[in-house]
């Protein structure tokens, strides 16, 4: 098996890797940085629990080779928290109810940051649209619909002081 060095960061670290060429962006994660807030829930790309912001846009990581994120920026779940505070995401899915089981939560987390980033004041329609590829078998969406809603005024807020 052939092994490569991976030179990225993550969560604002820079990071230097030893990979197989058939290692998943997910599992380097998990089982060689121990990140492992990112969650494999089907390792198919079908179900967004792994998702990750890779140079600020949504992948999901169990369809991502980890020799493709030479020179890349990745950021995990791990990464929304700083200076010890929660990202505005975090704590408006805990206001809401969005959490159940939380399998799928750091997923959707990544998207709704994702989403933010790109556009702080999305609609209704834009929100759903952007965490089309994170399934949930519990919550049915109308809580996690609103905690990004409540996210984008409280980033908005933050922004503004």
């Amino acid at each position: 098996m052939a092994y490569h060095r991976v030179n990225f960061r993550v969560n604002g670290v820079d990071e230097q890797v030893d990979v197989p060429s058939n290692m998943s962006l997910l599992q380097m994660l998990r089982e060689k940085l121990g990140l492992t807030g990112t969650k494999n829930g089907c390792s198919a790309g079908e179900c967004g629990a792994c998702t990750v912001l890779m140079d600020g846009e949504p992948v999901n990581s169990c369809m991502v080779l980890a020799v493709e994120c030479g020179g890349k920026e990745i950021i995990t779940v791990e990464g929304l928290i700083h200076a010890g505070r929660l990202d505005p995401i975090q704590e408006s899915i805990i206001e809401e109810g969005g959490v159940q089981c939380g399998f799928c939560t750091p997923g959707v987390l990544m998207s709704a940051r994702a989403l933010l980033d790109r556009n702080p004041d999305p609609t209704e329609f834009e929100i759903r649209d952007a965490l089309v590829g994170n399934l949930c078998r519990c919550t049915g969406y109308v809580r996690i619909v609103e905690a990004v809603k409540k996210a984008a005024l409280k980033s908005s807020e933050l922004a503004t002081n």
